[in-house]
């Protein structure tokens, strides 16, 4: 059996520093717009778990539009009809990135400025899709299972959105893909580190919350202490990216999709 009988052969994505970036009313704020987030592209070497921000709920409505796997037409009229098709008639869109970081391969910089397409859509797109960086990249990241998001909770309870601190999250976006095309895991590690900052002053449910009941930040901490440094994957917890030069024990890499 394939894995991919079991997860589909469709690709997920990672998103790295930056991310929220994407929403309009979040990057309405920044006052140096564009602020950027960072997406790569993965193979299913493995089913992920969901609720866990790793677009899992995107890359299922993609697995209805195209069953058969992503069409061979441009990356930005898919990523337009797969955020049209998940965010019909929602009233609370998702952000554009989970498409991009699912058709585009490579690692992504997506760069969001509000007064381009109201924020919605990059007003660019730098990709890199050097197999060296890749597999550098593969060799640096190790995933951690931490926890689902449960039932009920919502990571828009408090918004503080200072447009210094969002400035900040939309600088740790440009930060981290400078330092993975660099190839330099400690300014990888220090950007996520500062983005996780970045996430607690503007949305604080995305660490602590009446639902959750571990200590996130305790967590985290620990590995930003111990290795370059360390991210979640998503709000409320789901992975943990660590970036570390050795192995993380319990934690598992991923293949890159170029």
């Amino acid at each position: 059996m394939n894995i991919t009988d079991i997860a589909g052969s469709l690709p997920y994505r990672m998103a790295f520093a930056g991310g929220w970036i994407d929403q309009p009313y979040v990057s309405r704020h920044n006052p140096n717009p564009p602020g950027s987030m960072v997406t790569v592209a993965i193979e299913p070497t493995c089913r992920f778990m969901d609720r866990c921000g790793m677009g899992t709920s995107t890359r299922r409505i993609a697995h209805q539009l195209w069953p058969s796997g992503l069409p061979d037409s441009s990356p930005e009229s898919l990523v337009s009809a797969l955020y049209q098709a998940e965010n019909r008639g929602r009233a609370e869109p998702s952000g554009s990135q989970d498409m991009i970081g699912l058709i585009y391969p490579g690692i992504n910089r997506l760069d969001y400025d509000f007064n381009h397409q109201g924020g919605i859509y990059p007003v660019h797109i730098e990709s890199h899709t050097d197999p060296a960086t890749a597999h550098w990249l593969e060799r640096h990241i190790y995933m951690v299972p931490v926890l689902q998001r449960p039932q009920g909770y919502n990571p828009l309870g408090v918004k503080n959105f200072d447009p210094q601190w969002i400035h900040r999250l939309g600088q740790t976006g440009k930060d981290c893909y400078d330092a993975i095309v660099a190839r330099n895991a400690s300014a990888l590690g220090s950007s996520m580190n500062d983005c996780m900052a970045c996430w607690q002053a503007i949305l604080p449910h995305t660490v602590q919350h009446p639902t959750i009941h571990i200590d996130l930040m305790e967590i985290l901490g620990h590995y930003q202490s111990t290795y370059l440094g360390a991210m979640y994957s998503g709000c409320g917890g789901g992975y943990l990216y660590v970036v570390s030069e050795e192995p993380v024990p319990g934690g598992f890499q991923v293949e890159v999709r170029v």
